[in-house]
Parts: C-alpha cells; sequence; structure tokens
C-alpha cells in the first residue's frame, strides 16, 4: 500500500510537470502610445505588410521625448545614407486611435503620413499609414549602429 501512495505521488507529480510547458508564448503588454513609450530608437524590420528591406538597406527612427523631435537615419531612398529631423506629436483620434504625425526641419513639409499606432509594446512598434492600409510597417527597438552615425555626419 505504502509503494501504492509512492507511485501515485509520483504519477501525480509527472502529470504537474508535464503541465508547464516552456513553449508557452509569452505575450508582451500593449503600452499606452505616449511621447515616453515612443521614446528610443526603433529598426525597420517590415514594412509593406511584411516586405522586407532590401540587403544592406536601413531605416532607424529616433523619438526624443523631451523636445518631441525625431531623428530618420536610412538609406533606402537616396545613394548617400542620410539623416532627416523634425517634431512629432501623438494625436488620439476617436475613429483612429493614436495617430503619430511629425514635421521636417529643414523644408517644413510633414511626413508623408500620419501613422495609426496598432500596437506598442517595449519591444515592437507595428503601425499603418493613415492613408494606406497596405502599408504597415513594423519596427523593433535597437541601437544605431556607429557606421550609420558616422555616414550621415
Amino acid at each position: 500500500m505504502k509503494n501504492w501512495f509512492y507511485l501515485m505521488g509520483m504519477l501525480l507529480l509527472a502529470v504537474i510537470a508535464g503541465g508547464c510547458s516552456s513553449d508557452d508564448e509569452y505575450v508582451e503588454p500593449q503600452l499606452d502610445v505616449t511621447p515616453h513609450n515612443l521614446s528610443g530608437t526603433w529598426q525597420l524590420e517590415s514594412w509593406q505588410n511584411g516586405k522586407q528591406l532590401a540587403e544592406g538597406a536601413y531605416v532607424y527612427v529616433e523619438f526624443i521625448r523631451k523636445d518631441a523631435l525625431f531623428k530618420i537615419y536610412q538609406n533606402t531612398d537616396s545613394f548617400q545614407p542620410r539623416l532627416a529631423t523634425g517634431r512629432f506629436s501623438i494625436e488620439v483620434e476617436p475613429e483612429l486611435g493614436a495617430v503619430v504625425r511629425g514635421m521636417y526641419d529643414y523644408d517644413g513639409g510633414g511626413l508623408n503620413h500620419g501613422y495609426i499606432v496598432k500596437s506598442l509594446t517595449a519591444n515592437r512598434l507595428i503601425w499603418v499609414a493613415e492613408d494606406d492600409a497596405e502599408a504597415v510597417s513594423v519596427y523593433v527597438r535597437a541601437d544605431i549602429p556607429q557606421e550609420v552615425l558616422d555616414a550621415v555626419q
């Protein structure tokens, strides 16, 4: 009888341990779209609903909370890498949610689109162009490589 209880106890322990799977996917909590939560550097991972950038191409967007500034480091639309700077704002619209808009410093023009933030976590930002539902961009937190910073100086 003693062995029976021991065996049942071990079986119960095995069932409990087997139920704790390490395959459980961790889901990062969503953050409110605020200058504080957006602040930092983001690297474009994919755009246009999953399209990858060409090899060697990059886009980094840095949001600076304190002064509501942005810096875009990119080499996708010109022969040379370039830096674009400006100011950003976050507007919450009832039908759309949080929309990030910006104005460039150099010519007073605005970003190509307003960007509706669909998802913001500590490490991932997904937004879609306000006027183009196909323009979905996925960004991940990243540091800007020194060679990128050197190339635009």
